[in-house]
């Protein structure tokens, strides 16, 4: 990053939500499994634990989840498989918000330091942008490390998390926040312009509650 870079206005865009519909990470767990006979089964071998967790904590069995779907995966055989899913990802048919990547062009082309600040995996969020031709993008996300069993959770980069990452990089105030999320509150605050894409007239309110602040409501497509 070139110092006239890092003078620019800093834009933040999550990315579940508000450029692709739906969840990416979800998305490829989930190919994991239709992909695979014994995925499903072993989950299924776990439900009684998944169960005795779900009362405590909705991560825990998520997480077990996510470990099945990577199991026997290395760090260098998930990154092709990873990457390999981010192209057909980028090829189908409205799974991206038009808008949401017309807006992101535009920051870029007016010189503003564009930031993806997400809970999608690093490698995968990685490969989705590059298919779908967008560079020059700092990304800032979730990340997993390799294991004995496989790759696993390492850090899951949401509410908070996401303004301590940013932080860690000198970043404690920018022009614009794009999300779509109540989780992301912590990263609206410091914003001096709050976008909420498609979000539903009760979830701004609620926004605009924790910020007290109005701000801006966009229907994108």
């Amino acid at each position: 990053m070139d110092g006239d870079a890092t003078m620019a206005p800093v834009v933040l865009f999550d990315f579940d939500g508000v450029l692709i519909h739906g969840d990416a990470f979800y998305l490829f767990i989930r190919e994991r499994y239709v992909r695979s006979l014994w995925r499903p089964l072993l989950a299924l071998l776990c439900t009684p634990l998944l169960l005795l967790q779900l009362p405590f904590s909705r991560r825990l069995p998520v997480r077990m989840l996510v470990r099945i779907a990577l199991l026997g995966l290395g760090e260098k055989r998930y990154q092709a498989i990873a990457c390999g899913f981010a192209a057909t990802l980028a090829r189908r048919p409205r799974q991206f918000y038009r808008d949401g990547l017309h807006a992101l062009r535009r920051h870029q082309a007016a010189g503003d330091r564009v930031i993806v600040v997400t809970g999608c995996e690093q490698v995968l969020v990685n490969g989705i942008l590059q298919q779908l031709g967008l560079t020059n993008l700092e990304v800032f996300a979730s990340q997993l490390r390799p294991g004995w069993l496989g790759m696993r959770p390492l850090r899951h980069n949401v509410g908070r998390r996401k303004v301590k990452q940013l932080a860690q990089h000198g970043l404690t105030a920018w022009q614009v926040a794009y999300s779509d999320s109540l989780l992301d509150v912590p990263m609206l605050k410091p914003a001096r312009e709050v976008v909420l894409v498609n979000g539903t007239p009760k979830l701004c309110k609620k926004v605009e509650k924790a910020l007290g602040r109005t701000i801006t409501r966009v229907e994108w497509f």
